[in-house]
């Protein structure tokens, strides 16, 4: 349950960063409001950058939510990819909680930015990433389980 959430979470984002490349300003207001709220800075980034953070986070989502149970060989090309997103989110919580966002988001330090950044955006990073780092260990416990001897 927990990865499938995860993923949710994670493609909810991605479909927000697309509408916001295609020029949404949804939930705020207009582009500035966005841009100070969201980026943190005076003009939201451009279509391709929110194009690119968009497809991370679909991809992302598509490794978290699909485990490859079926075919070993790709168990720890999986694992290792899901906690790639984990590592990836659980670094971008950590320096927002602690007021550093601008040390991955060059120019993100205005007032209203850093104060939602610290009550809502990190904390939904931290919880992605907890999300998807419970599904690898879930689908580790699965396959010790499977590999027991039945008794």
């Amino acid at each position: 349950m927990s990865r499938w959430t995860g993923a949710a979470g994670l493609a909810g984002a991605g479909v927000l960063h697309a509408a916001w490349g295609a020029g949404s300003s949804w939930p705020l207001a207009d582009r500035a409001a966005l841009a100070d709220a969201v980026v943190g800075r005076p003009a939201v980034p451009g279509a391709g950058q929110c194009f690119a953070v968009a497809g991370a986070l679909v991809a992302a989502a598509a490794v978290v939510a699909h485990p490859p149970r079926r075919i070993p060989r790709l168990d720890a090309p999986h694992r290792a990819g899901v906690t790639g997103v984990a590592v990836v989110l659980a670094s971008r919580g950590l320096l927002g909680a602690a007021g550093r966002t601008d040390l991955v988001s060059r120019g993100s330090v205005s007032d209203r930015f850093r104060r939602l950044d610290r009550r809502f955006y990190s904390p939904l990073c931290l919880g992605l990433a907890g999300l998807s780092a419970a599904g690898v260990l879930l689908d580790r416990a699965d396959a010790a389980q499977d590999a027991a001897p039945a008794g």
